[in-house]
């Protein structure tokens, strides 16, 4: 099973509020289309979630957020969720999408409902989810965004591959060189943050990236905008990205 997460930044211009790239979504679903074994999808919010959140002072600890932050955070959500679905479909993949109160109690993972997904994605069909505003409880709410959703799914599901789709190449070593880091063991990395990216931006990718290659599972790091990279990544071939080794 292939845990595949379309980052927000891929998929929307974060620039730009509500503003999806369709034309990269469609090039990127072509080529999941090309992978032949079941697959989960995740994806982020970019321009959509992230930009409410941002407008509400939402995050990913639980508080007393605005209700109407929650309301309007949890309907772009289901925007772009239509969008990335809507894609599916015109390429005729059959896409099922789940939202993450199906699989989440407050904060914590509901394993029997995500083994359920595996068992969904193992039927021809493919389950989306995305990161959303959750309902914590005691009148509080919290951010769950996709990458920790990666987490929780690799930690349990043990994927043979995860893969977050990115909007660069990888990581860097140089980002004025933009000198790829091809493999991660155990470093430190310093990242620049998105400030708009209120989940996290690179900082949480590479965290959560490093705690999935810690249950011994490998993750890469591939650049959306040169979507047969995920193939290539699927096939295990040689490609260009970056790899986090599973200890």
């Amino acid at each position: 099973m292939i845990l595949i997460k379309l980052g927000g930044s891929i998929i929307t211009n974060k620039e730009k509020p509500l503003s999806p790239k369709p034309k990269v979504i469609d090039k990127i679903i072509k080529n999941i289309k090309k992978i032949h074994e079941p697959i989960i999808v995740v994806h982020g919010g970019g321009s959509f979630g992230h930009y409410w959140s941002v407008k509400f002072d939402m995050h990913t600890k639980p508080a007393s957020y605005s209700p109407r932050g929650v309301s309007i955070v949890k309907n772009s959500m289901i925007e772009l969720d239509k969008i990335i679905l809507d894609s599916f479909l015109k390429n005729k993949l059959n896409p099922y999408s789940i939202p993450p109160t199906d699989f989440m109690f407050g904060n914590k993972p509901i394993s029997k409902k995500i083994h359920e997904i595996e068992k969904i994605s193992k039927s021809n069909l493919i389950p989306i989810t995305f990161g959303d505003a959750l309902w914590y409880g005691n009148k509080k709410s919290f951010i769950l965004s996709g990458d920790k959703i990666m987490t929780i799914f690799a930690k349990i599901l043990k994927p043979r591959l995860s893969i977050f789709v990115l909007n660069e190449d990888g990581l860097y070593s140089d980002l004025k060189s933009k000198k790829l880091i091809q493999e991660v063991k155990n470093q430190k990395l310093s990242i620049t943050e998105n400030s708009m990216d209120v989940t996290g931006g690179m900082t949480r990718k590479v965290q959560e990236a490093t705690k999935i290659s810690g249950f011994g599972l490998d993750v890469f790091f591939v650049n959306g905008n040169k979507p047969e990279r995920i193939v290539t990544a699927v096939n295990g071939k040689k490609f260009e990205g970056t790899l986090f080794r599973g200890k």
